[in-house]
């Protein structure tokens, strides 16, 4: 198997315009081109348990992810490794717990590169099989070399490229963080050489309005607690940001923005294998979709913006119809964390919610500790599949990395992906259980460890409740032992009970937390 120094070596393509997209470096025989799948990650972001119509709710309609699930297999039992965005998805995409890398906490704007070049990513294990590979969206994994000293100018370097993606156009953080630009291949997409490009998170540009000072000028989205920082469309954010003019996005395009690049990459690359990593922005904050979406959910901007997600998969799937792809496509669908619903602005979705449960039957959401800061939607669509329907097996996104290296016929590098187990037979339907166990965590990096039925929630020191998004945060000095056959809500604290079976999990903990690897 090559090593990323082997990758570099291979033949480069001239990029001939900012919208380029790169042409197939391999030499794959046309018989290679028709077997080799396609993969596609649908990355939804902050999207619940509970959020889309095939996993229970009534209040909001998802045709397009409908679908995905009657022809597929929905998982309901499969987990991020972390409830917030940055470590969930690094994990992802290395196959590593984050916890195992300092630094790996919710990104600020302006972050380092958080996966360095020299670690090898999921993208770089589709390269050495000969797939073009692509990232489109949000990206929140930090850019450049050191967090603060990016050239949003000219060009960020380390960059998406360097981690295996031959494409990559993303927003350098997520939407509620500065600089609100997107980056095609580590340049500041449709640049504007008359408004240059100042990021801080430390202090404010003289005669910069801000959200704190200014709400006259937050004709979009006014902050509930925090994000009044730096406006741009009308919504302030997190951090302080001059400069970027026509380069700057409009919150309402974002999803039309990233949807029509995507469907680019697949139609640019349709006679050859690609990877596509396709993460989208539309239920985090702040939340404001495109008017044609906007008014028509009972739920207001959050159940918009969850249409909106549901528009773009059925674009993708339009194109890959449209194309004589889709036979040749796997797809996975699933979200970075838990849900929530006041996550910073004033968009009602407290008010508008109703019936509604984000989380579906689970406790918690994101930043928890509990099962719905992590258990999240998992669809696998493909013409593979040897089962379809529901699948209760327990998985964690961590697998994905060796899973493909499977279906690839890869063997999985020692010195990568050491948390990732091979569980394709379990995403094809041919094996219902999975793994034994799990580790996930917090926003506090407190951990929780699932082995078979039983979850159990290590001591942590913090607040029960989160005050701003009325989220229970897990956090106990007592340990918690949850069934989760008898007890999915995780009401019923059973550690006082099983004392044996907490003392075999935190034993069990204490082992991983100190393993060089879990694979």
């Amino acid at each position: 198997m090559m090593n990323k120094r082997s990758l570099n070596l291979l033949p480069c393509v001239a990029v001939l315009c900012s919208c380029s997209l790169p042409a197939y470096a391999g030499q794959s025989s046309k018989k290679e081109k028709k077997t080799k799948p396609n993969v596609i990650i649908i990355l939804a972001d902050d999207l619940g348990y509970g959020d889309l119509e095939c996993y229970g709710t009534t209040r909001v309609h998802t045709p397009n992810v409908n679908r995905l699930a009657s022809e597929g297999i929905r998982f309901t039992n499969v987990h991020a490794t972390a409830s917030t965005s940055t470590p969930s998805r690094y994990a992802l995409l290395t196959g590593e717990y984050a916890w195992r890398k300092k630094g790996t906490g919710v990104a600020a704007g302006n972050a380092g590169m958080i996966i360095r070049p020299e670690q090898y990513t999921i993208a770089d294990m589709f390269k050495s099989a000969d797939y073009t590979t692509g990232a489109i969206g949000k990206w929140h994994l930090g850019l450049g070399d050191k967090t603060g000293t990016q050239d949003w100018n000219g060009t960020i370097s380390p960059a998406l490229k360097d981690i295996g993606f031959d494409y990559s156009y993303i927003m350098a953080a997520t939407a509620d963080r500065v600089p609100c630009i997107y980056i095609e291949n580590g340049k500041v997409a449709d640049y504007d050489s008359t408004a240059p490009i100042e990021v801080s998170y430390q202090k404010p540009f003289e005669g910069e309005p801000t959200g704190r000072k200014n709400p006259e000028l937050l004709y979009n989205l006014k902050p509930s607690h925090g994000h009044d920082m730096a406006i741009v469309n009308g919504i302030s954010r997190i951090g302080y940001m001059k400069g970027g003019g026509k380069a700057l996005w409009k919150d309402e395009n974002i999803a039309d923005t990233i949807t029509s690049h995507a469907i680019r990459f697949i139609e640019e690359n349709k006679e050859r294998p690609f990877f596509l990593y396709f993460a989208t922005n539309d239920v985090h904050v702040p939340r404001f979709p495109h008017e044609r979406f906007r008014g028509k959910n009972p739920m207001g901007l959050r159940g918009d913006a969850i249409v909106q997600f549901d528009w773009s998969v059925g674009e993708i799937m339009k194109t890959l119809d449209r194309l004589g792809l889709t036979e040749n496509t796997l797809i996975i669908l699933s979200s970075d964390n838990g849900p929530v619903l006041d996550d910073g602005y004033l968009d009602r979705a407290y008010e508008l919610n109703g019936t509604h449960r984000a989380a579906g039957p689970l406790r918690g959401g994101k930043y928890s500790k509990f099962d719905g800061g992590t258990r999240i939607p998992f669809i696998v669509y493909s013409s593979a599949l040897k089962h379809r329907g529901v699948s209760e097996a327990l998985i964690s996104q961590v697998d994905l990395y060796a899973s493909f290296a499977h279906m690839l016929g890869i063997e999985t590098r020692e010195d990568s992906a050491v948390d990732s187990q091979d569980r394709y037979a379990a995403l094809i339907g041919e094996d219902p259980a999975g793994r034994s166990e799990l580790m996930t965590e917090d926003l506090s990096c407190g951990k929780m460890l699932r082995c078979g039925s039983w979850v159990y929630l290590s001591p942590s020191e913090g607040a029960p409740y989160m005050p701003f998004t009325r989220i229970e945060t897990g956090l106990s000095k007592d340990p918690q032992l949850y069934n989760m056959d008898y007890d999915i809500g995780q009401q019923n604290n059973i550690a006082w009970d099983y004392a044996d079976q907490v003392e075999k999990m935190e034993k069990r903990l204490q082992e991983i937390l100190t393993s060089e690897s879990t694979r």
